[in-house]
């Protein structure tokens, strides 16, 4: 970025409290950490008044949530809509509460030196939580991890358990992430007495509850807080700076080492920042690229501090991808190689537990993308759970990490407070996920009314300080405007283009698509002079719709669509296009509608993960793609072959 523009909006950024104190590290157990999971059944209650408030005006969260009124027994994670079997809870938008007794290991409760966190996941999307009846923490936005240190309640008497209660809001306004409105339904004549609805302009069901996993972690009183890497190549040699950050005392020592696979020490150093080189490093590459992808390291950092309790040492180890990123004017370069993406686009999404977090899921999921020979994915339209991440490292699937700035289309969302609302949930974005290689560049936004005239503005200030907070990525926004109106456009770094030509107007004419695409990459490319990624596109179809010649929602329909998009993306990819990304992986849920049945198919893969014809498509042409751009590597086909079911 620009320093002087830096210098104009840093103090301004500052000024509103937009500097996060602390780290967010994924908790982890190690010698001196434990996790205590509280996933599981917990107690449950919507707030039905008419104001949705009684539950503050009695204040549930003082005594046990039973004694309040009934309670039902709910699944975290996941979302509260689909679980039971009540029309009212569905829909519910207003106050809900879950609570948990918890019972505490001894150590804990006694052990002075040991410091108690409450972390929370995702709860979506106003969240506050009280411990023992005592507030503390309060957090806005609905798909990062907050948490509270609870020592001093849970270490003032001779306590063995403790009640957690979080009340939880789903109410979206103009000035939230994604934004709504309430339109209240005031003719009692046709509506109930205190009748409202929640609007939204985004096409996803705003699944509710409490989404990731909630646990409880420990750490010593002087602890890591939060490590920051950034990596390069120099030649053969591997670059890793690194930045460590500690809380709880001044006077500590830091020792860092970098592992490879093998536990073989290849680096180390010492003190709060530094760079540790690494002759021959093995580089993370995105899987296809290379004959052994996703190579991870492990950075560990130890600290040690003299207390007047005498010793204490903590230990965090964090894995490390070394790989570079580059953007010219019509390549995406990882490693200083072209990189193509040719991938999906997702949703948390799934029957029942709507939103909430699922290792069998997630597990299906990744060994699906890997069977397609997709190499990326964004995560359309919000933050993803930490462990998808952590996946993504793992397996090398590029990531196109999305803020929930979706269906920003109303002049409210412009303002001044909705900009610091998304700049806070930038520097959350970037603290949670900063250093997972798997993140290639930050999507600010989908949508959003970006030929509106603050929008400039808006946009202009966001990605700078985007840039500011992480300038080894760069940084983007989805459009789907007209090139000549976007006025967010000149300041990303990729230009990224929703487009859904024969589907949501010339319907059922594939003929056009071609000459449309070929003209909007041009003109595109033409005004900016930057590399294209075609974001979004695609076709709904029923699963077993079949129609000759093809109709609209027909699996045959939903394929020849995609066949007139890949004619032109093979022109064009090779000269400025760099990757495309199908809309959608799967089969979601929606708000009802007349125009969606049971939710969005615009999926290759059913809801249930049962592939369409555009699955069998796409795998076709991914596996294509990997032969003809990522490397050519004889070795890379023989591994993949003997080390996993999926074939080229």
């Amino acid at each position: 970025m620009h320093a002087g523009l830096w210098a104009a909006l840093g103090p301004l950024l500052w000024a509103c409290g937009l500097a996060l104190q602390g780290g967010m590290l994924y908790p982890q157990e190690s010698p001196s950490r434990e996790r205590k999971e509280l996933d599981g059944l917990w107690s449950f209650r919507a707030d039905f008044s008419e104001d949705r408030r009684q539950g503050f005006e009695l204040q549930w969260y003082r005594t046990p949530l039973r004694e309040s009124g009934p309670t039902l027994d709910m699944p975290v994670p996941s979302s509260f809509n689909d679980v039971g079997q009540d029309r009212q809870l569905r829909s519910f938008v207003g106050w809900v509460w879950y609570e948990r007794e918890v019972t505490l290991p001894q150590r804990w409760t006694q052990d002075l030196g040991t410091r108690v966190v409450l972390r929370i996941g995702s709860a979506h999307y106003h969240a506050i939580v009280w411990v023992n009846g005592v507030h503390v923490a309060e957090h806005e936005g609905g798909h990062l991890p907050f948490e509270a240190d609870i020592s001093k309640l849970v270490q003032s008497g001779p306590l063995s358990s403790c009640r957690i209660t979080i009340a939880i809001n789903n109410t979206l306004t103009p000035h939230t992430l994604p934004p709504g409105t309430i339109l209240h339904k005031t003719d009692i004549s046709k509506y109930p007495k205190g009748y409202f609805v929640q609007n939204t302009n985004f096409d996803f069901f705003n699944y509710a509850g409490l989404h990731r996993p909630v646990l409880l972690y420990t750490t010593p009183t002087t602890y890591i807080d939060d490590i920051t890497v950034t990596t390069g190549v120099d030649q053969d040699t591997g670059l890793v700076d690194y930045q460590v950050s500690a809380q709880g005392s001044e006077y500590f020592q830091l020792e860092v080492r970098l592992l490879d696979q093998e536990g073989k020490v290849v680096a180390q150093g010492t003190g709060g920042r530094g760079q540790l080189q690494v002759p021959n490093a093995h580089l993370w590459w995105p899987y296809l690229m290379h004959e052994h992808p996703a190579y991870l390291y492990s950075l560990e950092v130890r600290l040690t501090a003299q207390t007047a309790a005498g010793a204490v040492s903590d230990f965090y180890a964090l894995p490390v991808g070394i790989r570079t990123v580059a953007v010219t004017e019509h390549r995406f370069l990882i490693n200083g190689k072209p990189f193509y993406f040719h991938g999906v686009n997702k949703h948390e999404d799934a029957d029942i537990r709507g939103r909430g977090f699922d290792w069998p899921l997630l597990v299906k999921d990744f060994n699906l993308l890997r069977w397609l020979g997709a190499n990326a994915f964004r995560t359309s339209h919000y933050p993803y759970a930490e462990e998808v991440m952590q996946l993504c490292d793992r397996y090398g699937i590029v990531v196109i990490d999305e803020s929930p700035g979706v269906g920003i289309v109303l002049a409210q969302s412009y303002s001044n407070e909705s900009l610091q609302h998304h700049l806070q949930v930038m520097e959350e974005l970037v603290r949670r996920d900063k250093n997972h290689p798997a993140v290639v560049m930050w999507s600010v936004a989908n949508e959003p009314a970006s030929f509106l005239k603050p929008a400039g503005y808006y946009f202009k200030t966001l990605i700078a300080h985007t840039k500011a907070l992480d300038p080894s990525r760069p940084v983007t926004f989805v459009t789907n405007s007209n090139y000549e109106a976007d006025l967010g456009a000149p300041y990303v770094d990729v230009i990224c283009v929703n487009s859904y030509y024969s589907w949501y107007h010339d319907y059922g004419h594939l003929e056009v698509i071609q000459l449309h695409l070929a003209t909007e990459f041009e003109n595109w490319y033409r005004t900016y002079q930057k590399p294209i990624i075609q974001s979004e596109y695609g076709a709904g179809s029923i699963a077993g719709f079949h129609q000759d010649p093809p109709l609209m929602f027909s699996e045959e329909y939903q394929k020849g669509l995609l066949e007139q998009y890949h004619l032109v993306l093979d022109q064009k990819r090779k000269d400025y296009v760099v990757g495309e990304l199908i809309w959608n992986f799967a089969d979601f849920m929606t708000d009802q509608s007349p125009q969606r049945v049971l939710g969005n198919k615009k999926g290759i893969f059913t809801r249930q993960r049962q592939p369409k014809a555009a699955a069998f498509l796409l795998r076709e042409r991914y596996w294509k793609l990997a032969n003809e751009t990522m490397y050519h590597l004889s070795a890379a086909k023989s591994q993949c072959l003997e080390n996993s079911p999926f074939s080229f």
